[in-house]
């Protein structure tokens, strides 16, 4: 276990957690929500640090972010654990389990220098919720960083600031945010405050990072106009309308078992954003290459053409330090290089 960096100490012997905005209150011996964080004595441990369920090289579209280091791959890590409990969860195997601390634990180095050998550009935290192994992410983003590398996290946004800012200075600049549902839903993550992932979205771009922003669009549950319409206001006064929007369709999983999303729902609430001035808005889960290719805002061509999570036509020109529209000029946001002709084999 790893000493925990940010958690103050309460007179009666509990610890506050600090790292994400549930700020569990834990008495002695006691974990957190997230089963990561324990208190041992009166001090904050991490009891996952280190300890990882999966790793793989996988592409960056498929986190998913479209305007990042497109065709890049990242060495894809993941613990135990996390601080939501969508009952929809695909990876509910890592979600809801704990970590064992008999498991042998990955160095951040080691972490690091696997990523250089195998020819990644990047790192990113995902499967699980990184947040619940946020000491283990800080340490592998200043090494990342040394070694030149880029590093993203696929998250649902829920740190608290000063975790936020702890995991910005540290080299952290991509993030595929995931929104679960809107304010003043009842159920069944009726005590999350959802305005949080959007606050720390927006302090994210002001600092220099890159936002995409997921919403995973459950049938009878995150699927109501009020909910989508104050989802895309959020999204367009606080993150800007060249932020990405990606509605991707939900299919049951774990113990949530309503149908999947109709594809109609999807265009429906996809053309709601448009209308609200969106300029780059993905359908996703659909696996058709109409819905996530990016189209020029202002000439309408398409410009960047997807694939099976691949780019397979980039119709977009480096001047003045821009990508811009082949066709007309128009400048397309993209963060980080775009790493042409890279394969992808598919998942391991």
């Amino acid at each position: 276990m790893k000493k925990a960096r940010l958690w103050s100490l309460l007179e009666d012997g509990r610890v506050q957690c600090l790292v994400c905005e549930r700020r569990c209150l834990i008495r002695p011996g006691a974990k957190g929500a997230c089963g990561n964080y324990v208190n041992v004595g009166g001090e904050l441990f991490h009891l996952g640090y280190g300890r990882l369920s999966a790793l793989e090289s996988r592409p960056i579209e498929l986190k998913p972010l479209f305007h990042y280091w497109p065709n890049s791959t990242a060495l894809t890590f993941s613990s135990y654990g996390c601080n939501f409990h969508c009952p929809w969860c695909q990876n509910y195997h890592l979600s809801f389990r704990m970590p064992d601390i008999s498991q042998p634990v990955f160095s951040p180095e080691k972490l690091v220098e696997l990523a250089v050998r195998e020819g990644d550009e990047g790192l990113s935290a995902s499967f699980n919720e990184p947040a619940v192994n946020f000491d283990f992410l800080v340490d592998v983003a200043e090494h990342a960083s040394k070694r030149g590398l880029y590093f993203m996290l696929v998250t649902n946004g829920y740190f608290t600031e000063k975790a936020l800012d702890a995991l910005l200075r540290a080299g952290i600049d991509g993030w595929s945010i995931s929104i679960k549902g809107c304010k003043g839903m009842q159920k069944p993550l009726g005590n999350i405050d959802f305005y949080v992932p959007f606050r720390n979205a927006k302090t994210i771009k002001e600092r220099g990072g890159y936002v995409e922003i997921v919403y995973l669009v459950v049938t009878n549950t995150n699927d109501y106009e009020d909910c989508y319409r104050w989802i895309i206001e959020k999204h367009v006064t606080l993150l800007g309308v060249d932020t990405p929007l990606h509605i991707n369709r939900y299919f049951p999983a774990y113990a949530w078992r309503k149908p999947p999303t109709p594809i109609t729902k999807l265009l429906e609430i996809a053309e709601e954003a448009k209308k609200s001035g969106l300029r780059y808005v993905y359908v996703g889960n659909l696996h058709n290459p109409r819905y996530e290719t990016t189209y020029c805002p202002k000439c309408g061509r398409p410009v960047i053409v997807r694939n099976n999570y691949r780019v397979v036509d980039w119709k977009l020109e480096k001047r003045d330090n821009e990508w811009k529209c082949k066709y007309c000029g128009y400048p397309v946001p993209i963060k980080g290089e775009y790493i042409p002709e890279k394969k992808w084999l598919g998942l391991m």
